[in-house]
């Protein structure tokens, strides 16, 4: 059993972790989180923060969970299970998004490689038991097909790319494709670009490709790469994605699926309860 008794875990963003992200200096994200309506599980940075290539005026994407009353879940209204918000706090635009945590779970258990890049991000501004529980079982829905995931949103990106010649595109669909590679090769989620470039092989100009970015968030390729050049490395790092799908020693279905419902019930409980 989870032990839910509040302060029995807890962490927040270091300023040394806070710098190497390059978020900016001087604004209290947990500001925003206790003006919001129900108890948070969890925020952490998502976003290019956590990718590792933020733009001197990037937003700051806050992503979590929280969790809903018991009597908005019982009644024959349909809950409303994603609460959004979007501000500006000292010249800096938060975006933040939290799920109702049954929701969080289920996205989870559906092969959802995003969820689970937000639940496991370092960039933690607010956590609890229920988060640390959640971060434990995290290993057990890890499948082989979660290479669905990263294939697709990287199509998306490319496509996107292609459209606006962004230096923001191009990125995520380099970032998406390996970490796509090395979840299927190790069993191990990395989101972080620059961390991605040490730990697979990857093109020589990604960082140059990354230094060109921090300086403006919607910046164009500007020659820095030949087109002929990313369409030949785009497609061979898909090639890897696909091999390293079809060798991954990853599950073909998630586990844990017993274990995430009662901590969801247990959670929601102690919560009605307090």
């Amino acid at each position: 059993m989870v032990d839910l008794r509040p302060g029995s875990f807890g962490a927040v963003l270091g300023v040394t972790a806070w710098e190497a992200a390059g978020l900016p200096a001087g604004v209290d994200l947990t500001g925003i989180l206790a003006e919001q309506p129900y108890p948070l599980v969890f925020a952490t940075v998502s976003g290019a923060h956590l990718y590792g290539f933020p733009s001197t005026d990037s937003d700051v994407d806050l992503r979590g969970a929280h969790l809903l009353p018991v009597e908005d879940l019982i009644g024959l209204a349909q809950p409303t299970e994603t609460h959004t918000v979007m501000t500006d706090r000292e010249g800096v635009e938060l975006d933040l998004v939290t799920h109702d945590l049954r929701k969080f779970v289920r996205l989870m258990l559906r092969r959802n490689g995003y969820v689970l890049e937000q639940l496991l991000s370092p960039l933690v501004v607010h956590t609890t038991a229920v988060h640390a529980a959640l971060v434990e079982l995290a290993p057990l829905v890890l499948t082989r097909h979660h290479a669905h995931h990263y294939r697709g949103f990287a199509a998306t990106q490319r496509r996107l790319f292609d459209t606006t010649g962004e230096l923001k595109p191009l990125l995520y669909t380099f970032r998406a494709l390996l970490t796509g590679v090395h979840l299927m090769r190790t069993g191990r989620m990395l989101a972080h670009l620059p961390s991605l470039l040490v730990a697979e092989a990857a093109p020589a100009y990604l960082p140059e490709l990354i230094a060109a970015k921090r300086s403006a968030e919607h910046g164009g390729l500007d020659g820095l790469v030949a087109g002929p050049v990313l369409g030949r490395d785009l497609a061979e790092l898909a090639s890897r994605l696909d091999e390293a799908q079809h060798d991954s020693r990853l599950p073909e279905q998630p586990a844990g699926s017993a274990q995430l419902d009662d901590l969801v019930v247990t959670a929601r409980l102690a919560d009605s309860a307090r």
